[in-house]
């Protein structure tokens, strides 16, 4: 049974053509991967189904009676709200039908022998919904997700007001999960989990006997839930079955094939131009030259796809730092209240340190409280000498409606637009996207943006807050590549174990010093 029939969709933003006149159905019960390189529309694309976006032209039908669940990060959730209350309310239409079961009751002793049948004929059909649907047991259902997405070390009466992003995130995906709606969609969910979490939701969604739709640059976790790709590429939608293995082979296979064919036509048309261009002016040939022109104009000509551009990430290393990078003593980090036990943590030159944790221990108000960003409740640290420090934010808030150009130009105000171009090139970025407003681009092309500034100024100590997060394949393994190769002191928080094992020479847990868990 078909739940969605898109026809004809496209779609335009910031000037950009995305979608072109993509067309597909998706079933009960298929669990679909999302994928493409960053900027190419996944999160566009999903946004107009959820109805979020107008699309410019097109069809989009949900079959009747379809319940859709979408993890809008921009959700409200009300101060003065606990978690508990906030996960409830994933079952407030079975706690309406309850309610009208129970008027219901209370009508039947005012009502005829006709109107009673009809009345415990409806309150059947509304007990058999409320016990399909676990309403009896909702308490333990709430307590069984929050454990598995870790909201009980969090504590289930904490009001939803003082959360972190990452918190926050955890609890609208838990009240997504609890609606178990007949087709969940998930833009990046991992971005905000901690490892043992993101083990926990892959085997969620392994068992999830509905269909999902979800876009994710995680291969591992990608490769164990889906059975079905769906691969946007220059404007259109190719559907394979099977996982991002299995995507990866047909593709490869298909281009190969493509380029096969491409090559011999091209050889084709030479052949055929050239014996034009000898005998279309002699009389005696010229009837074989015109059937020859005939066949070239008839020609269905084969295209390849555009190379995209691949990132080429280059750290510039400055002068070596002293031995010290920084020593942390009694540190107690935190806002109106300690998220840490006294830290007494050293970096030395030389140094490549993964932080890793559950969300809200503080990682990220860590690495603040170093940079002097955020004031600690307790305690000092002390910075080295000949620091030159590039650090990269993991979310930046507000719009920016500078372009590309204008945004590096500010960082480096001697470049000309050539050298401008150039280094944004390089990070893996179209012409298109660098003459775009920052704020029209896709979570991984604003990354790439800000990362250009870190490439481009002289460093020796990186400090990288969820760097990954919005990057595609490409843009992950070549940052791995770069990090690896970078001479200085590197402090990366990091939730995906295959990258920053790769990178960092010893783990930091901060878990062991939260006051949190």
């Amino acid at each position: 049974m078909s739940i969605l029939t898109v026809n004809n969709l496209n779609h335009s933003y910031g000037g950009r053509e995305i979608l072109k006149d993509v067309s597909f159905r998706l079933l009960k019960g298929e669990h679909v991967g999302l994928i493409g390189a960053n900027g190419e529309g996944k999160s566009s694309f999903m946004n107009i189904i959820t109805g979020k976006l107008e699309p410019d032209e097109g069809q989009i039908e949900w079959a009747k009676r379809v319940r859709v669940g979408y993890l809008d990060q921009h959700a409200v959730l009300e101060k003065g709200m606990s978690i508990r209350d906030a996960l409830r309310g994933a079952f407030k239409y079975l706690f309406d039908i309850e309610q009208e079961m129970q008027d219901l009751y209370m009508k039947m002793g005012e009502v005829s022998e006709d109107e009673l049948a009809a009345i415990m004929e409806e309150v059947g059909t509304i007990q058999d919904i409320l016990e399909h649907n676990d309403f009896y047991i909702v308490d333990s259902k709430v307590e069984e997700t929050a454990r598995g997405l870790g909201l009980d070390d969090i504590g289930l009466e904490k009001d939803v007001d003082d959360l972190s992003g990452g918190q926050r995130t955890k609890v609208l995906l838990a009240k997504l999960l609890l609606e178990k709606p007949d087709i969940l969609m998930l833009d990046e969910p991992t971005n905000f989990l901690d490892e043992q979490h993101i083990v926990w939701l892959k085997r969620y969604l392994q068992e999830y006997e509905n269909a999902f739709l979800l876009i994710s640059h995680d291969i591992l976790f990608l490769n164990s839930v889906v059975n079905l790709i769906y691969h946007i590429e220059d404007k259109e939608v190719t559907r394979y079955v099977g996982n991002y293995n299995d995507f990866e082979r047909v593709y490869e296979a298909r281009k190969s094939q493509l380029e096969a064919a491409y090559k011999r036509q091209q050889q084709e048309i030479t052949k055929l131009e050239d014996f034009v261009a000898r005998n279309k002016a002699r009389v005696a040939t010229r009837n074989m030259a015109m059937s020859r022109q005939k066949k070239l104009d008839k020609m269905d000509i084969i295209e390849l796809a555009r190379e995209k551009p691949k990132p080429e990430f280059k750290f510039k290393e400055g002068r070596t730092a002293g031995k010290l990078i920084f020593e942390t003593r009694d540190l107690v980090i935190g806002y109106d209240s300690p998220l840490s036990k006294p830290l007494n943590l050293t970096m030395e030159r030389g140094q490549k340190i993964a932080i890793v944790g559950a969300n809200g221990i503080g990682k990220t108000t860590f690495i603040k409280s170093i940079l002097g960003q955020i004031k600690p409740c307790k305690g000092e640290v002390e910075l080295g000498d000949t620091l030159e420090i590039g650090y990269f934010e993991q979310e930046i808030k507000g719009k920016n409606h500078r372009t590309c150009i204008e945004e590096i130009w500010q960082e480096f105000p001697s470049w000309n637009q050539h050298e401008i171009r150039s280094a944004l090139a390089k990070c893996g970025l179209t012409t298109d996207h660098i003459e775009s407003k920052v704020m029209v681009l896709s979570g991984g092309e604003q990354a790439k943006v800000r990362l250009c500034k870190i490439l481009n100024r002289e460093t020796n100590i990186l400090l990288l807050d969820e760097p990954t997060n919005h990057l595609d394949v490409d843009a992950k393994e070549e940052l791995k590549r770069a990090l690896k190769d970078y001479k200085g002191g590197i402090l990366l928080i990091s939730h995906e174990p295959e990258f920053y094992h790769d990178v960092a020479t010893e783990i930091w847990n901060l878990e062991q010093y939260t006051t949190k868990l």
